[in-house]
């Protein structure tokens, strides 16, 4: 252990919202949603706040005559800028680890991206792009995959890593973070649903099982008639950890109603990562070597009678 490891935090208080879908009336309306709500976090004390995929695109309803999907993600590029500004702004004044959602960015090539954006208490900033679309993003919305880059945060009380929504159905994104040494895995989603939440649920829960890290998914609910994106939102957020006899046994740490606004908090202790990757009941993040050992290849065989 490195003597910086020794000197951080173990125990930190992530909130996870249940983020709601509003009306929006203007930008300084949205400001101070966001404002509130962040507020409402610092105030339980939590350090590492998560918001879901897609909580950006609630600004459309400041055009409530555009339905056009193509139209409204071009007059989002308008407030791209002031978005980053005030999560930046609020995590400074509240001195927390913010992550904000998903926005859809336009990129040189006339492309967009499904990007979420991480901000920490210092002023800095880092974004992930979403790596695996899902068939409404590529049929409907024209998005691209991300620039393939799968990205590790470094902060004061650990390494992060975020998988946007459908990205944490597919195990090696994750593992490829936990090897470089992940502790927490954020997951915003969004999902229109129940079907549609719980594949993501589940994803959460088997990648927290895999690499014996947290995983704290965040979730949109609501309404939004004004868009096809975000018109059925259905989910709750939760905070995920390795089933495990020593610390909880069926891996849920914390997990809100199904569609109620509001944060879901818990205090996760890093150093149980520690804990039950050397001395658990079992050891699947060292277990894995031998796992992709065990499959590098399938035999085809043709039962014969004795």
């Amino acid at each position: 252990m490195t003597s910086s490891q020794k000197d951080r935090p173990s125990i930190i208080k992530v909130a996870a919202a249940q983020y709601p879908i509003d009306q929006i009336a203007s930008f300084l309306y949205y400001e101070d949603k966001i404002t509130k709500w962040v507020g409402e976090a610092a105030a339980a004390e939590a350090k590492l706040l998560v918001f879901p995929e897609y909580s950006g695109w609630e600004l459309v309803s400041l055009f409530p005559e555009e339905k056009d999907l193509a139209s409204q993600m071009e007059n989002l590029q308008t407030f791209l800028q002031k978005y980053i500004r005030l999560f930046s702004s609020v995590s400074q004044q509240f001195g927390l680890h913010i992550l904000a959602g998903t926005f859809p960015v336009k990129v040189e090539s006339g492309t967009y991206r499904n990007r979420a954006y991480f901000f920490g208490p210092n002023g800095s900033m880092v974004y992930q792009d979403k790596l695996i679309m899902t068939r409404f993003e590529k049929e409907k919305l024209g998005f691209i995959q991300g620039d393939h880059q799968i990205k590790i945060i470094r902060t004061e009380f650990g390494s992060i890593g975020i998988n946007i929504c459908y990205d944490v159905e597919f195990p090696f994104i994750a593992r490829k973070q936990a090897l470089a040494g992940a502790e927490i895995l954020l997951v915003p989603s969004c999902t229109d649903s129940l079907a549609g939440y719980s594949r993501v649920r589940v994803g959460c829960r088997a990648r927290a099982l895999e690499n014996q890290f947290f995983v704290v998914q965040s979730t949109t609910v609501g309404t939004a008639p004004w868009t096809e994106a975000l018109d059925e939102n259905v989910g709750s957020a939760s905070i995920f950890f390795t089933p495990e006899n020593s610390v909880i046994q069926n891996g849920v740490l914390a997990g809100g109603n199904l569609n109620e606004p509001g944060w879901v908090y818990a205090d996760v202790d890093l150093s149980l990562i520690r804990q039950v990757r050397s001395q658990g009941q079992t050891l699947n993040h060292l277990d894995w070597e031998l796992h992709e050992k065990l499959c590098d290849r399938v035999i085809t065989e043709y039962p014969t009678n004795q």
